[in-house]
């Protein structure tokens, strides 16, 4: 048998602890995706978050259409609205939630597939960058791939919310974005009243007021042929958003720097990501 020496138990000097692993771009990250009536489109997207990120929430908003039985399975968080209570309320669930589990951040996507998640890295990335601010991903720069109803309309709404958010807005209606914690703290907070679609817009203006401009990322149009036709609805929708715009631009004096400052500058645009971010 063999024995240890008295020298060999001698204390020694401490050793280092071990360097903890160096962060992965996913890290505090999580997928949103609010659905309602998106039977047909949301397990090969839920499927598709996944495959990027380990850490999925969807809202299902009161569907009727079996939405939750096509995601049995798939190891994501669903929550549930009994009825249905618009998409500002299904953000609001899911916000809430990534916060109490220590989300960093949370990416939106649409539930009708209108949002490629391979587009997701490169708002992942824009946002690693700068993580201050608010990062929306644009799709107006693809005028051929846009509804021409839909592209004027997101137009008009850009030029108001661009006046009362100070600084010049790429694509104000899109659900694609990443929403930094503190900006999801905004969301929760008093000072969004909007509900249903105007929410979207209301929290752009009231995230710049606090700090977090956007900034946009250019991604593709995408409109799968056979999608259902958007719960936006182009005339009463974008009326909403202009009454709310307007009120609060009433109860600052009409923000004229805002105005200046919208129409003498162009939207910003992240910078292209390095190949390998975010993967």
């Amino acid at each position: 048998m063999s024995t240890t020496t008295a020298a060999a138990l001698a204390p020694g000097p401490p050793l280092a602890p071990p360097a903890p692993p160096a962060p992965g771009p996913w890290d505090g990250v999580w997928i949103v995706i609010p659905a309602f009536d998106e039977a047909r489109t949301i397990r090969p997207l839920a499927e598709a978050a996944l495959a990027l990120c380990p850490r999925l929430i969807v809202v299902d908003d009161g569907s009727g259409d079996g939405t939750a039985e096509r995601l049995r399975g798939l190891p994501l968080l669903l929550l549930r609205h009994e009825a249905n209570r618009g998409k500002a309320a299904s953000l609001r669930t899911a916000f809430a939630r990534a916060l109490a589990e220590g989300a960093a951040c949370a990416i939106t996507l649409d539930g009708d597939g209108q949002h490629d998640p391979r587009d997701v890295a490169a708002l992942l990335a824009a946002w690693r960058a700068r993580p201050e601010r608010f990062v929306v991903g644009s799709r107006l720069h693809d005028r051929a791939q846009f509804p021409p109803s839909r592209y004027f309309g997101n137009r008009f709404a850009c030029f108001w919310i661009s006046w009362a958010a100070g600084h010049p807005i790429a694509d104000s209606q899109s659900g694609f974005r990443v929403y930094p914690r503190a900006v999801m703290a905004i969301a929760l907070g008093e000072r969004v009243r909007s509900k249903r679609f105007t929410f979207e817009s209301e929290i752009l203006i009231e995230a710049a007021r606090q700090g977090h401009p956007t900034l946009a990322v250019s991604i593709p149009g995408r409109y799968p042929p056979g999608g259902r036709r958007s719960h936006y609805r182009s005339v009463v929708d974008t009326a909403r958003i202009v009454v709310m715009v307007a009120g609060r631009l009433l109860r600052t004096g009409m923000h004229p720097l805002g105005l200046w400052r919208s129409l003498s500058r162009s939207p910003e645009l992240a910078a292209p990501a390095s190949k390998g971010m975010a993967e």
